[in-house]
């Protein structure tokens, strides 16, 4: 068994893959196992670098195509880790993100997840540091980034990541899941995680109808936090639609 399993889902994404893993296994920590989900990768380089790896505590679970939402989930429930941390195919993390995240962990029981600052490389460069955490805020601006560190038992307990989060802002979905677990959330003040900036990618491309229709769906399935939060959420939401703010980072 390991203590740390990371989770990662690959939809075509074989040319980002290995360095991907490259900075996995370059961890000061080593206590840990990579699970990656094939979610139906239909690109052949993609297919054949999948069929092939052979890595040391790397296992590869083929799938159909169902979506990162049910390919994290599957990953994490392979997972023989304590501690899991999500990671995209084409993103990367630092040397020490496991070894200062489980530390965190191991120190303190009260807190439900750990992450650092967040470096983009690739068509945008530059740190994008995050608001600080809190619970009510997060029901309007996404304030944790996808690649944080959590207890699989907590993972659990809320039902992990809504498979019908279909168009993108799972992680915020899942976020605002952890929070009803009034856990604490710790943010590190260090570069932990490495984010690829392409013009292709989800939250780039995901259009107005679908924002809405995700945002429409955490709504319906926090129904008790946005009533007891609406005059709030209805104050926030209206500065981002006149400044034109983001609402996920």
């Amino acid at each position: 068994m390991a203590k740390v399993t990371i989770a990662i889902p690959c939809y075509n994404h074989g040319e980002f893959l290995l360095e991907t893993l490259d900075s996995v296994h370059a961890q000061s920590f080593d206590d840990y196992e990579v699970v990656i989900v094939d979610d139906g990768s239909t690109d052949q380089a993609t297919c054949d670098l999948l069929s092939s790896l052979c890595r040391p505590k790397v296992k590869v679970v083929h799938t159909k195509n169902n979506g990162v939402s049910a390919a994290r989930n599957r990953a994490i429930a392979e997972a023989t880790g304590e501690y899991i941390l999500p990671l995209d195919a084409d993103d990367m993390i630092a040397p020490t993100y496991l070894e200062k995240a489980v530390a965190v962990l191991e120190a303190q029981p009260d807190v439900a997840v750990v992450f650092g600052e967040r470096l983009m490389f690739g068509e945008q460069e530059g740190v994008l540091s995050l608001p600080d955490y809190d619970p009510r805020r997060l029901l309007v601006e996404n304030l944790i980034y996808p690649a944080a560190m959590f207890r699989k038992t907590d993972w659990q307990k809320v039902g992990g990541y809504c498979d019908a989060m279909v168009h993108g802002w799972e992680d915020w979905e899942f976020w605002i899941s952890m929070s009803r677990l009034n856990k604490r959330v710790v943010k590190l003040p260090v570069t932990l995680f490495l984010y690829r900036v392409r013009g292709s990618s989800r939250d780039h491309s995901l259009g107005f109808i679908r924002k809405l229709a995700m945002f429409s769906l955490m709504v319906w399935r926090h129904k008790p936090l946005y009533f007891r939060n609406f005059v709030y959420v209805l104050k926030k939401l209206s500065n981002h639609i006149l400044f034109g703010t983001q609402l996920s980072r």
